[in-house]
């Protein structure tokens, strides 16, 4: 027995041995499976980056070690995930793609794709303005503790208490990166520096308790059953949130003010991208990156001539049934747009009655939009306003997604600074893109797939999560959700809007257009209003080529669907089309015609059996 118990033991401390080597390789070395190389690398990327885990909600709440920290700001930091991302790239080479089944080719390509691009960005690394009027860190991070940390317990609650107390290393190490681009000469524009100090002003203007970080907080709190949390623990924990707003936000925005006060005499443009040092290449770049194609800025300025040419002409036929004729597309859209019947009125009545119809076209064409589809979500979407701090300079609707462990749905965020700004007419467009079929089909339908690398759930690729929200809107219109004139009329709008950015956006990166040429072109042909288009050119200026993905991922996906239905002719199948598109997660465009080429393949030797 004693004899049998030492080989047992042996056995037993080779076995662990092996382990622990196994371990340790694949933690330090290429793992001897493509799949564990798949998970190191996620589970690196997710703890440098603590919030994205608070927005995932992957972890139990017993291995929550997240939620207390906030992510490094440091250039340093910016370096080391460089670092990681060449690492990463030079280890998925190590690996044999021709030895990988179809699935397995998939998720390399994306990995590759991805990584590629993330070296290939090292000569512009400063190139980005981390401040900024759109969705810099001075907003995004207050609306993340609004809108994605949750307060579900007492531990939940001194979690966001110690993440408000970390703001000022936040804001220090967010400087630190200014300060470094601005010695390399990356200014922000001056119209940033300008509504970045406005806003940052704003976000210290009231008492602590009026705060959206402590009204928010006390929302939070008061949701938790009275049996779960007392009243004393109650009122000390407000008062924690009260003083930390006081003692280290409020300080951390002065720090913050007092930079770019100092920085406002030398923002002294408003240039595009090509202004920026060796800023042609970083535009091609972006363009390369948004896109996820090989076009050149001129061939998207052409396309999008073209494409301004086509969809006016439609709207142009609506208009004159209208019984508008006289003037450009923009200024009889506006004239249209005007009218009392259009708009909601700017108050809170009128605020909450135009989230109610966006709730109400979102239900209606989730009930019926199945026949275009045989898999959908199984998680919800719900709309919210826009935070009032953020809606000044946020966009009209944005999408942000639901949390993995179906605690948070996925929520479309409508702005309500002036109801007025969008016309009735453009509202089913909005929900269609935002909501269903657009951003929340593709993003939670990728959240819950299975039998792929986790990080095929979570990867994003511009031109495909935008070019398929554009194609959704021409989708719905399709299934005759916009039998209206005027919603179709709408949906052209948000066509024309997208087909415009491809002129405007290469105008001002590529060919030196001025802040104000982009603004004169947009409005004489989109019909928005000044204030809309303003914020859209801006948003241009700040965030170079991201506005080209939208039409240029619509016109691909579009192109993959009549390439299909000419090669499959009566054996064509919408449902399955769509399956194809949105069950193997965000991927670059290149990869996805591979999907559909692969698919068209399959269904013609089924046929031919």
């Amino acid at each position: 027995m004693k004899r049998v118990f030492k080989w047992s033991a042996a056995v037993l401390s080779t076995v662990l041995l092996i382990l622990a080597a196994l371990v340790a390789h694949t933690i330090y070395f290429k793992p001897l499976k493509l799949d564990w190389f798949y998970t190191r690398l996620f589970a690196v990327s997710a703890l440098e980056s603590p919030e994205q885990l608070s927005a995932m909600r992957i972890l139990p709440g017993w291995m929550d070690f997240s939620s207390a920290k906030l992510d490094d700001a440091t250039p340093a930091h910016e370096q080391k995930m460089l670092a990681l991302a060449k690492d990463a790239l030079a280890t998925l080479k190590r690996y044999d793609r021709n030895e990988l089944d179809r699935e397995g080719q998939l998720s390399y390509d994306t990995l590759n794709y991805f990584l590629q691009n993330q070296v290939d960005s090292e000569p512009f690394k400063l190139h980005d303005f981390p401040v900024n009027q759109l969705h810099g860190v001075q907003s995004a991070l207050p609306d993340f503790l609004v809108q994605t940390h949750e307060v579900e317990s007492k531990a939940d609650a001194e979690n966001y208490i110690t993440r408000l107390k970390l703001v000022p290393q936040k804001f220090s190490q967010l400087t630190e990166g200014l300060k470094l681009r601005e010695a390399h000469g990356i200014i922000p524009p001056r119209f940033t520096v300008e509504k970045v100090l406005a806003q940052m002003q704003g976000m210290i203007a009231q008492a602590p308790q009026q705060h959206v970080l402590y009204v928010s907080f006390k929302q939070k709190l008061d949701k938790i059953p009275a049996g779960e949390m007392d009243a004393d623990t109650r009122k000390r924990l407000l008062s924690q949130v009260e003083a930390a707003v006081q003692e280290q936000v409020y300080p951390a925005y002065r720090g913050l003010i007092a930079y770019f006060t100092a920085l406002q005499p030398k923002a002294q443009r408003n240039d595009g991208a090509w202004s920026l040092p060796n800023g042609d290449a970083y535009y091609a770049w972006c363009v390369r990156q948004h896109t996820t194609s090989a076009m050149t800025p001129q061939q998207v300025h052409d396309l999008g001539l073209a494409e301004v040419e086509r969809v006016s002409g439609e709207m142009d036929a609506i208009l004159k049934q209208q019984g508008l004729s006289e003037g450009s597309v923009g200024a009889r859209v506006q004239q249209l747009a005007s009218r009392p019947e259009q708009q909601y009125p700017n108050t809170p009545a009128g605020k909450k009655d135009m989230l109610g119809r966006y709730q109400v076209i979102l239900d209606e064409i989730n009930s019926g939009i199945g026949r275009a589809f045989d898999i959908r979500p199984s998680l919800g979407v719900k709309v919210e306003q826009i935070p009032p701090a953020s809606e000044a300079t946020a966009p009209g609707a944005y999408y942000s997604e639901g949390s993995f462990d179906g605690s948070r749905p996925g929520i479309f965020y409508a702005n309500m600074r002036n109801p007025g700004e969008t016309p009735k007419f453009v509202m089913r467009t909005l929900a269609y893109h935002e909501g269903i079929p657009g951003h929340h089909f593709q993003v939670a339908i990728a959240q819950e797939l299975s039998d792929v690398p986790f990080f095929r759930r979570v990867i994003g690729f511009t031109a495909y999560a935008e070019g398929w929200a554009l194609y959704a809107e021409r989708l719905a219109y399709e299934q005759g959700y916009e039998k209206d004139a005027l919603d179709n009329l709408g949906r052209l709008r948000e066509e024309m809007l997208r087909s415009t950015r491809l002129v405007v956006d290469t105008g001002i990166h590529y060919k030196h257009w001025t802040r104000e040429q982009a603004i004169s072109y947009m409005m004489e042909n989109t019909g928005m209003q000044e204030g809309d288009v303003t914020a859209e050119v801006e948003r241009y200026i700040v965030d170079p080529g991201q506005a080209l993905a939208y039409k240029t991922g619509m016109v691909r996906i579009l192109a993959m669907r009549e390439h299909a239905k000419q090669e499959l002719g009566a054996r064509f199948d919408l449902k399955q089309f769509h399956n194809e598109v949105l069950s193997h997660g965000s991927l670059p465009l290149a990869v996805l015609e591979r999907v559909i080429d692969d698919w068209i393949a399959q269904r013609k030797k089924i046929q031919t059996q």
